[in-house]
């Protein structure tokens, strides 16, 4: 088992967790590494945690650790060679009237409704269409409301003040990192999830920052297919960020 031997790291232990259904590859069982004790992992501590191919949900940071499976890779966006393209460029021009607010993470109704919107639509499949319950607005809570890094959530408004994108992103040592994105997935015309990628990019760079790190790809994963299109994408192989 690999573990981060930075010296700032030594204090946390790590463990397995039991195997569970994997949300990415079908018919595949998953298991996580966990980062232990939460509450010692800081915003230092994660700078070096996602380094070492590690992310966060709610106040637990974690990285894949599958017996017979290597396919989540950790992906960067470096941003001082980051050109978007063309119709990367046209998904932003298509949203950039929308306005922009950045909140101090919390939970809010209109960002729980657009969210359970999103999965409904988006994960139809997995969530058969059920109505949405007290459980599932303390899972929401859970995911994306509490953190113990420095964690913000970047709201995207139309003129009518009608909610359309909400990101929640990590500030770290050396870049932002996307926790979650959801947004109106009932405009088919839309691209929100492009458009979001290239703003926090564009923001991340007024940081004086140089990644955005997207998470994990996943090769045979289509719902990762859309990190591979934004370029130049460091991947984290065998310990080592190198470029795609």
């Amino acid at each position: 088992m690999t573990l981060p031997n930075e010296p700032s790291l030594q204090k946390l232990q790590f463990y397995v967790t039991t195997p569970y259904q994997c949300g990415y590859l079908p018919n595949q069982l998953a298991q996580s590494l966990i980062a232990s004790p939460q509450y010692l992992v800081n915003t230092q501590i994660y700078s070096g945690l996602i380094q070492q191919g590690f992310r966060r949900s709610g106040k637990f940071a974690y990285r894949p650790h599958c017996e017979h499976c290597r396919a989540c890779t950790p992906v960067r966006l470096v941003l001082d060679r980051f050109n978007a393209s063309r119709s990367q460029q046209r998904a932003f021009k298509q949203h950039q009237d929308l306005s922009v607010r950045i909140l101090p993470l919390g939970y809010q109704e209109n960002h729980y409704a657009l969210y359970a919107q999103y999965q409904r639509i988006r994960h139809a499949e997995e969530n058969m269409q059920t109505a949405p319950s007290n459980d599932d607005k303390e899972q929401y809570r859970q995911f994306l409301c509490h953190s113990n890094v420095e964690s913000l959530m970047i709201e995207f408004s139309d003129t009518e003040d009608n909610v359309k994108i909400v990101s929640v992103v990590d500030v770290l040592q050396d870049g932002v990192s996307a926790v979650y994105t959801f947004y109106d997935a009932t405009d088919r015309k839309g691209s929100y999830g492009t458009f979001a990628i290239v703003w926090l990019s564009e923001w991340t760079k007024t940081l004086h920052l140089p990644y955005l790190y997207l998470g994990y790809w996943i090769a045979n994963s289509q719902k990762m297919a859309y990190k591979q299109l934004f370029k130049p994408l460091e991947k984290l192989v065998d310990g080592e960020w190198t470029e795609s």
